[in-house]
């Protein structure tokens, strides 16, 4: 099963949006240091637009249960909102058309190349509706 690991990094991207993409992980994969490195610029406008897309609502996602987090006094609870969240995340970069890999890379991209990043937001500032 997929999961959004960083629920907090997702959080702050609503403040600077992707200053800290939320990343996710096949939690089956025990040996991932392969994709440690992101390619270099390798992606299309479209791929750039997804992940800008996925961004927005892995943010708006973030905000609503991060409210519900502060909330809960169990760790039991917060364990299952938690899980909640990651699911919806992980169905959020799927609908929006990519995979979870592909949304990591470019997120790992996007922190190592600030002129990505700069492309990206300009993206993200544009509706796409």
């Amino acid at each position: 099963m997929q999961r959004i690991t960083a629920f907090v990094a997702a959080a702050m991207m609503t403040a600077g949006l992707v200053s800290a993409p939320a990343m996710a992980q096949d939690q089956n994969t025990t040996d991932s240091g392969s994709q440690a490195q992101a390619p270099a610029k390798n992606f299309s406008d479209e791929q750039l637009q997804q992940f800008a897309d996925a961004s927005q609502n892995i943010a708006m996602i973030s905000q609503d249960y991060t409210e519900q987090l502060q909330n809960a006094s169990e760790e039991g609870e917060q364990q299952k909102i938690r899980q909640q969240a990651n699911d919806e995340m992980v169905d959020a970069v799927k609908d929006s058309g990519m995979s979870v890999e592909q949304f990591n890379s470019i997120g790992q991209a996007i922190q190592q190349d600030p002129q990505l990043m700069q492309r990206v937001k300009g993206m993200v500032q544009q509706p796409q509706q």
